[in-house]
């Protein structure tokens, strides 16, 4: 609870002290920087033989997951920018911890040129997005929804393994 609070403080404290320009798309940045480096840091933490782990079969394992967000970090990415994904099949493709782990970076990297170049006027633009035509801006704000919604998963595999997620960690 304690990092939480302090975790929403210093959220507040960078969105006031960033540009009064775009305070739509800063404040959108600011959230799924909250959730790249929550992800990043939960696939870090499991260890590699939890990898394969799913509490039960019909979900994805663990593994997955983080294959199935540096996937979907290109397919939200991608249509935002107005570009097509250059990256598909991870979750299909790698299993191992490097590999995830990499993919997830690799994935957040292509992302952070979407979320760096956005503007307020630019996230207004209309891009193709699920068979529609799309507010730019909400399909970043989309990524960041399904984002948090996976390392939600990730956090309840975690604590099922006795691994505190990074967003419970206690800061120093």
């Amino acid at each position: 609870m304690r990092y939480t609070m302090l975790s929403m403080t210093l959220f507040s404290l960078a969105l006031s002290a960033q540009s009064a320009d775009n305070p739509l798309s800063n404040g959108t940045k600011g959230l799924y920087t909250m959730a790249r480096t929550n992800l990043i840091r939960a696939a870090e933490k499991m260890p590699e033989e939890n990898y394969a782990f799913k509490p039960s079969p019909d979900v994805r394992s663990f593994g997955q997951l983080a294959g199935h967000v540096a996937d979907a970090s290109y397919m939200f990415c991608s249509a935002a920018l107005g570009e097509q994904p250059p990256v598909r099949g991870i979750e299909k493709s790698k299993t191992t911890k490097a590999d995830l782990v990499q993919a997830l970076k690799d994935g957040f990297a292509y992302c952070d040129k979407a979320y760096d170049g956005m503007t307020d006027a630019k996230g207004a633009a209309k891009v193709k997005f699920f068979g529609s035509e799309r507010p730019a801006l909400t399909v970043l704000d989309f990524n960041v929804v399904h984002d948090y919604e996976h390392y939600g998963n990730m956090v309840t595999y975690l604590r099922i393994k006795g691994i505190v997620p990074p967003s419970s960690e206690p800061r120093k």
